[in-house]
């Protein structure tokens, strides 16, 4: 039964670490994250843009809908639960059984492209729901736990910029496969869904590569790690507490946000007003995007004040402020259009039509990866134990994904846009404040080189480092 990981020893046992030093290392953080980053790349990545064309690719949405709830109802049981899965089973094989459940979902719509039955599209939803739920819960606690922690923002902004390639990736093959496919209407062409399989079979062929977490050494030449040991009435009794904890209670509307918004965007912002092809180009802005947005607030994470948590604090007022901004142009947005899809859609050659709408949809994409990216950075400021750490990812994960089932069943339900657009912009306004107030209650400028373990609500370890400017 593995496999619990603590912060390793301080810079003085580094001789006991057999392992060599050097950038390059295969066993370094950078090494595994950056293949955690191509794992993603591959399946969530290709996920993503699959469902950013809108509808799945389908022109009638409903069957998306359908599966995308039943897939985020999955993912938020499964993402609470996938704490405990890589507690228990380890990355490598936690990120495995996730990974094989990507290329189903898109088979199910090839297979739906000929027979017209939701019943596959639905089921592969749900199953992908939960081995999405074990495949982030593995991620997150990979990606807060390994890097030194004065280089959080960095890994963070890192893989997410390796994870969303993937979807300006996966953004060109449809533009690319379907790029004469006219002015109508159309759904996505087998070769689209096929191309998008390929991809994510090769990443969960990469989820053999990930070492175990005992062998994961930092450039210092501390491990990351160390080997604990978890059993499943553990994992219940800690899953059971985080609904008490009061620092997951304040990431809660921010978590519960974090993914709601995206119906709104795919369906009905780039599902509803562009053609076929230019759903694709739009994508590959979208993602490309994200990567600008995340490694531009995961420098300023790491290097924006000598203070970690004046950091935090003025990160959360930045995402505010740019967020405020972005939703208040989609309601002027919105506001030009009663109803989607457009009779006439708009294309990319049409610059007097698509700039605006364009230059929209790109923002909410760095929107989206500023705020995800404060929230793994903040999560990951709370705790140097990746146990405690996955749980935590894994809660964040949970609520997310419960967030996003609601929305995608709204949509189903044909709720209007404009209150579409209102709920998501009055969720993250609320997050705001909250996360401030979490940030000047937990963040603290200390490192710990022995990880706090958290136990009714105190902290305990030592302290073996004097307060640091991370600098």
């Amino acid at each position: 039964m593995a496999v619990t990981e603590v912060e390793g020893p301080p810079p003085a046992a580094a001789a006991e670490v057999p392992s060599k030093r050097g950038l390059l290392r295969y066993n370094s953080p950078l090494a595994q994250v950056s293949l955690l980053g191509l794992i993603c790349f591959c399946c969530p990545g290709m996920f993503n843009a699959l469902s950013g064309l809108g509808g799945g690719g389908q022109v009638d949405a409903s069957t998306a809908d359908n599966a995308n709830t039943a897939l985020y109802a999955c993912f938020a049981v499964f993402g609470v639960l996938g704490g405990a899965a890589h507690n228990l089973l380890g990355p490598r094989a936690t990120l495995m059984l996730g990974a094989l459940t990507y290329p189903l979902y898109a088979g199910s719509f090839l297979y739906y492209n000929h027979h017209h039955s939701q019943a596959f599209p639905v089921t592969a939803g749900a199953l992908l729901g939960a081995g999405a739920g074990f495949l982030w819960a593995a991620q997150g606690a990979v990606m807060t736990s390994y890097p030194p922690p004065n280089r959080r923002g960095t890994y963070i902004s890192l893989f997410w910029c390796l994870f969303n390639l993937g979807g300006v990736l996966g953004g060109l093959l449809p533009l690319s496969l379907n790029y004469n496919s006219g002015d109508k209407p159309k759904n996505v062409s087998d070769s689209t869904y096929i191309a998008f399989m390929a991809f994510m079979l090769v990443g969960a062929v990469l989820t053999v590569l990930v070492l175990p977490p005992a062998r994961i050494v930092r450039d210092d030449g501390t491990k990351a790690t160390r080997v604990t040991f978890s059993s499943p009435a553990t994992e219940g009794a800690e899953i059971l507490k985080l609904f008490a904890n009061w620092k997951m209670l304040l990431v809660l509307p921010a978590a519960w946000a974090s993914n709601f918004f995206y119906t709104y965007q795919f369906n009905n912002v780039n599902g509803g007003l562009f053609t076929l092809r230019t759903k694709g180009l739009n994508n590959v802005f979208y993602w490309g995007a994200q990567m600008i947005g995340s490694a531009g607030i995961g420098y300023f994470l790491d290097f924006g004040f000598a203070s970690r948590r004046k950091r935090g604090l003025f990160g959360v007022v930045a995402v505010a402020v740019v967020g405020t901004a972005i939703w208040g142009g989609g309601l002027a947005n919105q506001l030009k259009y009663r109803a989607v899809p457009l009779s006439d859609p708009i294309d990319f050659k049409e610059g007097h039509r698509y700039a605006g709408p364009f230059l929209l949809y790109f923002s909410y994409g760095l929107l989206d990866a500023m705020f995800q990216s404060l929230i793994y950075w903040i999560i990951g400021a709370l705790a140097n134990d990746s146990q405690i750490l996955s749980r935590y990812v894994g809660f964040y994960k949970g609520v997310q994904s419960a967030g996003a089932a609601v929305a995608w069943q709204l949509d189903k339900q044909h709720t209007s846009l404009i209150s579409q657009l209102i709920v998501n912009w009055g969720l993250m306004t609320i997050s705001y404040p909250l996360l401030v107030l979490l940030v000047f209650l937990a963040v603290k400028d200390e490192d710990y080189s022995v990880s706090s373990v958290e136990e009714d609500g105190k902290e305990k370890g030592s302290k073996l480092s004097a307060p640091t400017s991370f600098h």
